[in-house]
């Protein structure tokens, strides 16, 4: 066994300032006044929290803590590091647990669990690394090989000519498959509710039928206006409308389900631990699961989830084709992790594609799908120029003989 001597913490930083989430996405913000306005948006400084664990050997391994989420970095540094510090690196399970039963009197989702998330990623990369092995290796072997993808992107441009050109590009690269994302939620009224229906129009005549097509609400609607959006899109056959309410609403997710059979539904990307996805279970609230590892838990818990979908017979979708996700993914058989979801590698960046400059050795998609890398850990590197010139808090290497805090 391999013990963990120092960890460190970075809170990175977007490339550039996320204005097509604020310009071109419906959000739960939306409603908001001065949503169109406010300084520096609804998105906050931070991508991520980016984290590092050492072992004594000098092996490092690497996590995230999702949701743009700068905050997790001060649970890291004020009680995770003392914790993990002089633990044994394969002790997977038993870290978990010595985090989150340390977590739970005041955190049970948000930055507390995306805090032990990335430190839970970062230990089986670490592990991963120690052994010469990958991390979908590590989580029981290889169950698929190659995953087919669905683009991710396809924001509510001005232009629907840009996006109807966009949306056949992706075809032209090989995918069957693409999501798009809604402009206008309640408060833009019934002339809002058509331009929704005009941005899914336009990509469905761009692609054809024959073309899987899904569209993201991001906790930007509520259960009267998604209903009536379901009835207004039913003629595109979109494959599933995803996160239209907030995240904490399972019930009203169950009632839509129940009221639009017809229609797939979909949510989890704000989701935390086998127990929020075990609610949505038990309330057959949702079509999709679609957890971010990330800041549901991490790897430890994704093995959870996903048995526990897979027990319920429904889908992962995990959110994002990052490192974590698809060592989770590669581990799992088709019927339980069927598709990846793909940001591309574009410009301008919204963030949720910033892995891409933040981390070297991404797997990239070929004809619409993602082959299992033959690589060590999770297999990617941070660039660190680009860590370095994207952070917004610093952070030292913590080490075994500064565990215990000065009081």
């Amino acid at each position: 066994m391999t013990r963990i001597r120092a960890i460190r913490s970075r809170v990175i930083g977007f490339s550039q300032s996320p204005g097509t989430l604020r310009r071109n996405l419906v959000t739960n913000t939306s409603i908001l006044p001065d949503f169109h306005t406010k300084q520096g948006g609804w998105f906050g400084p931070a991508f991520c929290t980016l984290v590092e664990v050492r072992d004594d050997a000098g092996n490092i391994g690497v996590g995230t803590a999702g949701a743009f989420n700068g905050a997790a970095k001060s649970v890291i540094d004020m009680y995770l590091t003392e914790l993990l510090v002089d633990q044994e690196v394969e002790n997977h399970e038993g870290l978990w647990q010595r985090m989150y039963r340390s977590l739970i009197r005041f955190g049970r989702s948000g930055p507390a669990i995306s805090a032990l998330s990335a430190v839970d990623i970062a230990l089986w990369d670490l592990h991963g690394r120690i052994a010469e092995r990958s991390v979908t290796e590590l989580l029981g072997g290889w169950a698929q090989t190659t995953v087919p993808c669905y683009v991710s992107r396809l924001y509510a441009l001005e232009d629907l000519d840009a996006l109807a050109t966009e949306a056949k590009g992706y075809v032209e690269e090989g995918f069957g498959a693409l999501k798009q994302r809604f402009g206008f939620g309640p408060k833009d009224g019934y002339a809002g509710m058509a331009a929704n229906v005009r941005l899914v129009q336009t990509v469905r005549e761009a692609v054809g039928d024959d073309v899987e097509l899904a569209a993201d609400a991001y906790m930007g609607w509520d259960y009267g206006y998604a209903l009536e959006m379901s009835r207004r899109l039913a003629p595109f056959n979109l494959s599933w409308i995803e996160e239209p309410l907030m995240p904490q609403l399972v019930h009203q997710y169950a009632d839509l389900r129940r009221a639009r059979p017809d229609q797939r539904w979909s949510c989890g990307e704000h989701s935390y631990t086998k127990w929020d996805f075990a609610e949505l279970i038990r309330e057959r609230s949702v079509d999709i699961l679609q957890a971010d590892f990330n800041r549901a838990g991490g790897l430890t818990e994704a093995r959870k989830i996903c048995a526990l979908a897979e027990a319920a017979g429904l889908p992962v979708y995990p959110h994002s084709n990052e490192a974590h996700n698809l060592a989770v993914v590669y581990s799992q058989p088709a019927h339980v992790c069927p598709v990846v979801e793909y940001f591309p590698p574009v410009d301008p960046d919204t963030g949720n594609e910033l892995f891409w400059k933040l981390f070297n050795g991404n797997a990239k998609s070929f004809n619409g799908a993602l082959s299992l890398p033959d690589r060590h850990g999770l297999g990617v590197d941070i660039n660190e120029e680009v860590a370095s010139h994207l952070t917004v808090v610093s952070g030292e290497w913590v080490h075994l003989e500064e565990r215990t805090f000065t009081r």
